[in-house]
């Protein structure tokens, strides 16, 4: 071989790890202090909740599905989905993703169950998946905001903003943040650094528990947070006067759910594309973080995932957010790899 090509090819790789290096060195998640204040707050809360409950009261759940149909005494306002599931198996327990209650309401897998009521337990692989793929895109979206609020470097201000309505046909899930970097582009090894924080924190196996809060408690596990808090009066006013949040590991944020029941049903997930966008929300820059993913239980091939990958590339033409605007869902800038 050539020896002047020799050093010119050295020389290249030596070049193009490096960067790399560099790159990946920006994108590693880490617990912030500000997630561990509202995850403790969200665990005092749903505490006292259920210790005001008082005398335990008994109620029927009449559960109908496979392996067959049961029925089981549980504890009002404090046995949940699940908690029915494991009654019934493991396999039923782990393969279950959303509750239907009374065979017409959606209701979130770690939710106390308040009545007598029937039951069936839904999954991936049912004729009629829409409703179950929605909260599986709702729950990426989720846990997206996760990754985002703990990829950046200290010296960079991360403001998690708001993700619309999960829309499966978009071909992307979504999560809007306030960066404060004037132009950011990632380029293609950071995406796939934040892929791969996605999936840490997903084989995780975080259970996501929702609870419902007051107005006065939603703006102090958000005060920190100026978008959030302009959202919580508008949320609570069509949401009964509280508001619904969401927690998995340490992240907690708002949604009206319903969301899967685990972090582990996520399998194969990209971080696909970054957009600035155009908007008039004062603070810095929002950018339109987007992705896709599948459930653990459906796989794809190679080339059929790179399809939806490219697909999930294309901006996502849900609402831009603006300053008078509420989500419809409200419902070298990275820190160093460790390891």
């Amino acid at each position: 071989m050539n020896f002047n090509l020799l050093i010119q090819k050295q020389l290249f790789c030596s070049l193009t790890k490096c960067y790399n290096q560099k790159a990946s060195q920006r994108l590693l998640s880490g617990t912030t202090e500000e997630a561990k204040r509202q995850s403790e707050l969200f665990f005092l809360e749903s505490k006292r909740q259920k210790e005001a409950i008082g005398r335990i009261e008994k109620i029927n759940v009449n559960y109908v599905g496979v392996p067959e149909n049961a029925l089981l005494l549980m504890n009002k306002n404090l046995s949940t989905p699940f908690d029915c599931a494991k009654h019934l198996g493991e396999v039923v327990a782990n393969r279950s993703a959303l509750a239907l209650i009374n065979g017409e309401t959606i209701w979130h897998m770690h939710r106390p169950i308040p009545e007598s009521c029937s039951l069936e337990l839904l999954h991936y692989n049912i004729t009629q998946p829409a409703v179950v793929n929605k909260a599986f895109w709702r729950t990426c979206s989720f846990i997206l905001g996760a990754v985002i609020n703990n990829a950046f470097k200290e010296n960079v201000h991360v403001q998690l903003h708001s993700f619309p309505s999960p829309n499966v046909r978009s071909g992307s899930f979504i999560y809007d943040a306030q960066i404060s970097l004037e132009d950011w582009t990632p380029n293609e090894n950071e995406l796939k650094v934040l892929s791969s924080e996605m999936v840490k924190f997903s084989q995780q196996g975080y259970q996501i528990r929702s609870l419902d809060v007051s107005v006065d408690f939603a703006l102090l596990i958000f005060k920190n947070n100026e978008h959030k808090t302009r959202q919580i009066p508008n949320i609570a006013a069509s949401n009964g006067g509280k508001v619904t949040l969401f927690k998995a590991g340490d992240h907690v944020d708002i949604s009206k759910g319903p969301m899967i029941t685990n972090t582990n049903h996520l399998g194969r997930i990209t971080v696909a594309n970054v957009f600035k966008l155009n908007t008039d929300i004062p603070g810095g820059p929002i950018y339109r973080f987007q992705g896709v993913a599948l459930p653990r239980s459906i796989i794809l091939n190679h080339v059929a995932y790179s399809i939806i990958e490219e697909r999930a590339k294309k901006m996502n033409s849900a609402r831009i957010p603006c300053l008078q605007g509420v989500s419809e869902e409200e419902s070298g800038y990275i820190k160093p790899t460790i390891g």
